[in-house]
């Protein structure tokens, strides 16, 4: 018997992390779903959702964690997760796009909007400053599911305000 639980790990990034802390979840019976990883700044960000044994309270596993040497600074948590680990249809994404242009307040939350416009979910998002030479560009990509009947317009929309705050939008279907 398991039972579903949220690992959040956060701390300094470093290599070999993700190794050391699936290798230990896999020693403990820990059967990873839903995982991402992303380097922040100079941090790092881990967060699974996994089937771990009945016996292996989260507070036990959380401590299982910490007992790492390259977690020794970083926070975790280790929660019940209430919710089911099977995606809806609006979980399975359906376009990537990919956005690029110069930072500025606002560029995130006026691109989501163009997406909820159109009844599309975002499952996935992405932004990082990318500094190369002398420019730095500002590069957000979007996993999101849009219904079939809504796409090209969706896609339309958002490349349409991709443009008015003067950055390049490209996407794919997947």
């Amino acid at each position: 018997m398991t039972h579903n639980v949220l690992i959040t790990v956060v701390g300094a990034d470093r290599v070999g992390l993700v190794a050391a802390i699936t290798g230990r979840l896999f020693d403990l019976g820990v059967n990873l779903g839903d995982t991402t990883f992303a380097v922040l700044g100079t941090g790092c960000k881990f967060s699974a959702v996994a089937e771990s044994p009945a016996e292996l309270a989260a507070e036990e596993l959380a401590a299982q964690l910490r007992a790492l040497p390259d977690l020794a600074d970083a926070e975790i948590k280790v929660n019940d997760f209430k919710f089911a680990t099977d995606h809806a249809a609006s979980g399975r994404h359906t376009h990537r796009v990919s956005i690029s242009g110069g930072d500025q307040p606002g560029l995130v939350a006026r691109l989501s909007e163009a997406f909820v416009e159109f009844g599309a979910n975002i499952v996935r998002l992405n932004s990082e400053r990318v500094r190369g030479g002398r420019k730095t560009l500002y590069v957000t990509n979007f996993d999101v599911s849009i219904p079939g009947d809504r796409a090209q317009a969706c896609l339309a929309a958002v490349a349409n305000t991709a443009a008015q705050l003067q950055h390049e939008c490209t996407w794919e279907a997947v």
